[in-house]
């Protein structure tokens, strides 16, 4: 016969598992971009975990390999290996929220990213409430 501390335990311990299976999945590591254009290495950098250009798997044909597109013309000669992605992504919910730099246009928007069962790292950049979605899946 189970006792009432057991069944209550048994409650208790059930009722948490919902909330650690929803636990937030790390994004860190280093992944393919849509189109497998670039691998991006995510890491952590103080409080927050950003993303790094490590390496760029097909470059444009006749466009430079700096940071040409950016607002801030002292800046358009940084090359786009090493360049920052992603900044400041912390967790928030199911998410890791932080903001993207597009260097295809010189532009940052508000992200988010999480996991997929699949593996695959669900990328969105998104201007108010219109969100762009990528899908980037691991290098190895």
């Amino acid at each position: 016969m189970i006792g009432k501390f057991a069944l209550v335990s048994m409650a208790a311990a059930a009722a948490m598992l919902p909330a650690a299976a929803s636990a937030t999945q790390p994004i860190s590591g280093r992944w393919i971009t849509v189109g497998g254009k670039a691998i991006v290495q995510i890491t952590p950098c103080g409080a927050a975990m950003c993303g790094r250009i490590d390496k760029i798997l097909k470059p444009e044909p006749g466009r430079p390999h700096t940071d040409i597109k950016n607002p801030d013309a002292a800046l358009r000669d940084r090359p786009l290996v090493g360049l920052a992605l992603l900044s400041g992504f912390k967790q928030a919910g199911e998410h890791w929220k932080g903001t993207i730099y597009d260097p295809e246009s010189g532009r940052s928007y508000n992200s988010k990213a999480s996991r997929n069962p699949d593996g695959t790292l669900k990328v969105q950049g998104c201007v108010a409430f219109i969100c762009r979605t990528q899908i980037w899946t691991p290098a190895r």
